[in-house]
């Protein structure tokens, strides 16, 4: 179906655009997987691609919810609404900038990661300005181009950055508006991923173009979507001279088996998130070239995303722990037991028959659930996890029939997509609508892999829907709630969701919560206490359950850096 075409490049546009990029490299993910060879044949380029737009498509809409829910609370109180209220440009691209470094995965997704803060870096300088032209569209490619190059340690010919490059390079000679600029840069693009074969020996071996080049292409051309209604026709993966009569996925494990570019190279793949000034980052980079190769750092204003591959994983984490605070830290070894790596010779890991995967708010309850046999998946505040990350979980977990406990009401439609993506892959997949991890909990204790599948659901639903749930959290700012209007500071007590009262004093709302969750009844009280609980406050809350509700139990656990106060389970 044909998309309505943006005529500028403004907020609208930005968002169009990465939803249609989403979109586009969900269709090339698994053909940019199989050809990816350089530099390691790891199979995995089109994944990380993927989440690393999706992680800046959730930071786009956010932006956007944001102004929707402030324009509905104008007009409940009957404030005027302009007709230009909205996110700005740089608001926009300043959003899918940040959304892909947090999200950014391998080498390629940091790299693109970096291609986006350069546009942004151009697109916002004009601060609250509405959109851009076709001048200014051609800046940004330029910038984001050098600004990737700039980010590799050792830039190779051949890659995305000789892509992006190109693209560049075709904008400057494009006259006209952002649709011309656009075209021209997929052509420049598409035109220097035909040629890439040439220029990197693993590539011709394999009989493939660039994996990160493609990707960049496919995003070029949602941008030329963007702006004229249509995509244009998919690019070729393989070239004219190759092998026919086997597929590119054969062709790159062929190509990693004769010792092909990448297969001989470190053991470890590194990533993580970096809190640290730019002298730091500086010597941090000088560290990680000495420990390994394919060094990319992206990043800047005190945030970075840190990529290298080592044999040593210990050390490139203590690098980043002595340049600043390193954080979401991912270790993937390139051997055995990646789901991707082919000719191995190791016979493959038999399924288990059925497995529970959970998102948990903590680390303390990612033990928890751990030990209780689930394979998890942590959602730290303020960063919740996409959908390629459930299904990346889904595949760990290395089963036939899943069970998924999206432990949050606002991830439902994330695990919903993640489930339909994985029974396309074979698995049978149940989705319980659980809305808190206490909720989780609480199926969790029923679970018996033992019993026929649908009877295990439905008996872990039972025991989700059976147990309410409640939350104790600190207001960030000033908002509206169902209890009042609520100030920064303020302690909120919510229950199965909702703002139920708020107070000043955490023990006094976290009692006032429970007395009237209780007051329905209950058998049992789960208490989950976050690191910024006060002591006490478990102490006093199981005495009170002692004293006032004589036939009720308590189990308290510890969830560590969790975002809420406390959350409170009552079943």
């Amino acid at each position: 179906m044909a998309q309505v075409p943006q005529r500028i490049l403004d907020a609208l546009a930005v968002r169009t655009w990465c939803g249609l990029s989403l979109r586009a490299l969900g269709r090339a993910r698994e053909e940019i997987d199989a050809i990816n060879v350089y530099p390691v044949a790891d199979g995995d380029t089109g994944t990380n691609l993927y989440l690393t737009v999706e992680s800046a498509v959730a930071a786009v809409e956010a932006v956007f919810a944001a102004y929707e829910v402030g324009a509905a609370h104008a007009a409940d109180i009957a404030e005027p609404v302009g007709a230009g209220d909205g996110p700005s440009l740089a608001e926009t691209v300043g959003a899918m900038a940040h959304g892909a470094l947090i999200g950014a995965r391998g080498n390629s997704g940091t790299i693109l990661a970096q291609l986006l803060r350069g546009l942004a870096q151009v697109l916002a300088v004009d601060g609250e300005e509405a959109h851009t032209d076709g001048p200014g569209l051609r800046l940004a490619l330029r910038h984001a181009a050098e600004s990737a190059r700039q980010a590799v340690a050792h830039p190779v010919e051949g890659t995305v950055l000789t892509v992006a490059a190109a693209a560049a390079d075709a904008a400057d000679g494009a006259e006209g508006d952002c649709a011309e600029v656009a075209r021209a840069a997929y052509e420049g693009a598409r035109a220097a991923l035909a040629a890439t074969p040439d220029q990197l020996p693993a590539l011709e071996r394999a009989g493939v173009v660039d994996a990160g080049g493609h990707g960049l292409v496919t995003v070029l051309a949602a941008l030329v979507e963007t702006f004229t209604g249509r995509a244009p026709d998919p690019v070729a993966a393989t070239v004219p001279h190759a092998r026919v009569e086997r597929g590119p996925q054969d062709r790159a494990a062929e190509c990693a088996v004769e010792g092909g570019d990448g297969n001989d190279g470190p053991a470890f793949e590194v990533i993580y998130l970096l809190e640290a000034g730019d002298a730091a980052v500086a010597r941090l980079r000088q560290r990680l070239d000495t420990l390994g190769d394919s060094l990319v750092v992206v990043g800047g204003d005190g945030l970075w995303n840190v990529h290298v591959h080592v044999d040593d994983a210990g050390a490139a984490v203590e690098a980043g722990v002595e340049a600043g605070r390193p954080y979401r830290i991912r270790i993937t070894h390139f051997g055995h037991g990646d789901a991707h790596t082919t000719g191995t010779g190791r016979p493959p890991r038999e399924r288990a028959q059925r497995a529970v995967v959970a998102v948990v708010p903590g680390e303390g309850l990612a033990g928890l659930y751990t030990e209780a046999g689930a394979t998890t998946v942590l959602a730290r505040p303020g960063e919740p996890p996409a959908s390629g990350e459930l299904v990346e979980a889904v595949r760990r977990a290395h089963a036939r029939e899943v069970v998924l406990l999206p432990n949050d009401a606002e991830l439902r439609h994330t695990a919903a997509a993640a489930a339909e993506q994985a029974r396309t892959e074979g698995v049978r997949v149940a989705l319980i609508p659980t809305r808190s991890a206490v909720q989780g909990i609480a199926a969790l204790a029923v679970h018996e892999p033992e019993r026929r599948f649908d009877e295990d659901v439905v008996a872990m639903t039972s025991a989700a829907g059976a147990t309410r749930y409640g939350e104790v959290v600190v207001a960030e700012r000033q908002a509206w709630t169902t209890a009042g209007i609520c100030q920064a500071g303020d302690v909120l007590g919510l229950i199965d969701g909702d703002v139920a009262l708020i107070g000043a004093n955490v023990t006094e709302v976290a009692a006032t919560v429970l007395d009237r969750m209780l007051a329905a009844g209950g058998e049992l009280v789960t208490l989950v206490l976050g690191d910024g609980a006060p002591e006490s406050v478990a102490g006093h809350l199981e005495a009170r359950v002692r004293k006032a509700y004589l036939a009720v139990d308590t189990v308290v656990h510890r969830g560590g850096r969790q975002g809420a106060l406390l959350l409170v389970g009552v079943e």
